[in-house]
């Protein structure tokens, strides 16, 4: 064989070595297996208040008591009538029965009351890695990841979309879980959604190639 048919064979072999190795499985060009994984978008737990949180309260008939409150650092609100409320720790269902019936104790006949919350600032989700705005965002009930990634500006160019991984911690026993989400095929309505809880950190890689 000629100097130059040597010269031309070895970057074809190279060009077909590449090529198989990438379909072989072996992890170049393809993204890893996505995790099993709940589709629920709330939690009853995930809904309890905590300091600064924002709701407001609505007392059927009477404007005067339905207001915008915000959680004090102590975990309480101060409402007409009936002086201070301890919220922290308490879903709103909770926090309407607490008013309702306190309400109902010499104050009011039959008082309906709904609690409906308009900001955790308790909660929140990181997002890092590549998207455009590396941030920590307010948790919501239903926060899906697709959103969450929308709020921190969206995937870079760079972004390994179908290999996001998000590290979640226990809420019962402090267990750390990870979970490898496909975003991409999520946004294109090809897996299902996935939500996320108060205290995710997500992370998105770099593409390798």
């Amino acid at each position: 064989m000629s100097p130059a048919s040597r010269l031309l064979v070895i970057p074809v072999a190279f060009a077909i070595a590449w090529a198989t190795l990438g379909a072989s499985g072996c992890g170049i060009f393809r993204d890893p297996p996505p995790s099993k994984y709940e589709s629920q978008p709330v939690y009853v737990q995930d809904t309890t208040l905590g300091p600064r949180d924002v709701f407001e309260v609505r007392v059927f008939k009477h404007d005067d008591m339905s207001k915008t409150y915000a959680v004090s650092d102590e975990g309480t609100i101060n409402f007409p009538e009936i002086g201070q409320v301890q919220v922290a720790g308490k879903t709103p269902a909770q926090v309407e029965v607490d008013i309702q019936t306190r309400l109902a104790d010499g104050y009011l006949v039959n008082p309906i009351v709904s609690v409906l919350v308009k900001e955790y600032k308790s909660k929140t989700v990181s997002v890092l890695g590549q998207v455009r705005k590396p941030s920590t965002i307010n948790y919501v009930s239903g926060l899906s990841i697709v959103d969450a990634i929308s709020q921190a500006g969206g995937f870079t160019p760079m972004a390994r979309k179908n290999a996001v991984k998000v590290t979640r911690k226990g809420a019962t026993d402090g267990a750390t879980e990870s979970f490898t989400i496909p975003v991409e095929s999520i946004a294109s309505g090809k897996a299902k959604d996935f939500y996320l809880r108060p205290g995710d950190a997500i992370f998105v890689p770099e593409r390798w190639y």
